[in-house]
């Protein structure tokens, strides 16, 4: 866990790599859940029998799953202090190169990509990469922007 008081701690840390989760297993329970919470029913993602014959040969998680899962994770890599809040602000990029297939491992890793002053504070924009264990391609490549008011 890095933890940063404050944005001149950040600003040091501005083009580097902040660290990486611990493995999360992906589960079919955990791919139908995020099914029933969106309604998105897709057989690639909760007809397992289906996939099996299907191109991946097995479910996989889908796409805006495995976005989700980036705050979490990034709540195991690093935190910020000093600030009377922080908050997610949007995504500028968002690309899922490759599938997370049922029964896999992802973690994802933190590239402090700039900092900069607005009127409310700071604008922090981190890239997130949600590698899959094993996998030459990362399942997911995300630049975030969090707003931290001071």
């Amino acid at each position: 866990m890095r933890i940063f008081d404050g944005p001149e701690a950040l600003e040091e840390a501005v083009g580097t790599q902040i660290g990486s989760s611990d493995w999360l297993l992906i589960e079919q329970d955990r791919i139908q859940k995020f099914a029933d919470a969106t309604g998105d029913y897709q057989w690639i993602h909760v007809d397992v029998e289906r996939a099996r014959s299907g191109p991946f040969g097995a479910t996989i998680a889908h796409g805006y799953l495995s976005l989700s899962l980036l705050p979490a994770l990034a709540a195991q890599i690093y935190r910020v202090g000093g600030f009377t809040m922080t908050m997610n602000y949007g995504l500028n990029k968002v690309r899922f190169p490759e599938p997370v297939i049922v029964g896999s491992r992802v973690r994802s890793s933190l590239r402090l990509m700039s900092l900069q002053a607005v009127a409310q504070g700071y604008q922090l924009t981190l890239q997130h990469t949600l590698e899959c264990e094993g996998s030459k391609k990362p399942a997911v490549v995300a630049e975030q922007i969090r707003l931290l008011v001071v």
